[in-house]
């Protein structure tokens, strides 16, 4: 018989946008891991009217509050009216597309258990598009904390806060700001990371990242983004001209974290 799961004092929050069938998948998997928590919020971002009515029938079954919004607003009000709802000490944040394999309860379990022993780590980072291009410490449990290095070139780096599958904790708005409304979601998560690492915020990432989540966007379409989607034609102009570019960004991150001011 499976172990059951229950995370007192987390809020599962899921953002939504007209990707009902994604969204049931996710519930659907989290239950047949025996894996329950204090609440569950669904935020969603002005849905089609028959995405909705999928997504109210599924509320009978698993029981989640629903906050909405009459017009489509963005990504980052999305998530930031679904944080308003929160009243939890913590909040584990997973977009709809997400599914979760068997091994991310006991996990998740582990990264509770750190944050509420170690009071100094604001987030943890359960997974990634590709291997991570900033510096690891190692912290225990299968955990690395992320640091961050000023001479490390590589404009991946400052992406140490994603809004990919995470726990963080009640205080985050507080500490790093809310999540800019009005602009392309990009560039909503690029100005967290950076405020991240602007306020000194604290994480840690699962070593093991590709053996607790699956992100399957097969079948209603991806919102994950993947940066810079160079052409593969690697004649000496490009690579100049990629050297230089990738350069510039990395400059552009390490004046903003010095300098950024939060919205």
């Amino acid at each position: 018989m499976k172990e059951v799961y229950f995370f007192k004092d987390v809020t599962l929050l899921i953002t939504h946008y007209n990707r009902s069938k994604s969204l049931e998948r996710l519930l659907s998997s989290l239950a047949a891991l025996n894996c329950a928590f204090q609440e569950i919020v669904v935020s969603d971002d002005a849905s089609r009217p028959e995405q909705m009515a999928e997504v109210l029938r599924m509320q009978k079954t698993h029981n989640f509050r629903l906050v909405t919004t009459p017009i489509n607003k963005g990504y980052g009000n999305c998530i930031n009216k679904g944080m308003d709802a929160i009243n939890t000490p913590y909040t584990i944040y997973l977009q709809e597309d997400f599914v979760p394999f068997d091994a991310f309860p006991e996990h998740f379990k582990d990264a509770l258990q750190i944050m509420n022993e170690d009071k100094s780590i604001d987030y943890i980072r359960f997974w990634a598009i590709e291997d991570m291009h900033f510096d690891m410490k190692p912290y225990g449990k299968g955990f690395s904390e992320m640091i961050y290095k000023f001479w490390n070139m590589h404009h991946l780096k400052f992406y140490q806060f994603s809004d990919t599958p995470n726990i963080r904790r009640n205080t985050f708005a507080e500490k790093f700001g809310r999540y800019r409304e009005g602009v392309f979601g990009d560039v909503t998560d690029y100005y967290m990371a950076i405020s991240f690492l602007h306020n000194k915020g604290k994480g840690l990432f699962y070593d093991d990242y590709q053996s607790l989540f699956a992100h399957d966007d097969a079948e209603e379409g991806s919102r994950i983004r993947s940066g810079v989607n160079w052409r593969q034609k690697w004649n000496v102009f490009i690579r100049i001209m990629r050297f230089f570019f990738l350069r510039y960004k990395w400059l552009k991150g390490t004046w903003l974290v010095l300098f950024f001011h939060k919205k």
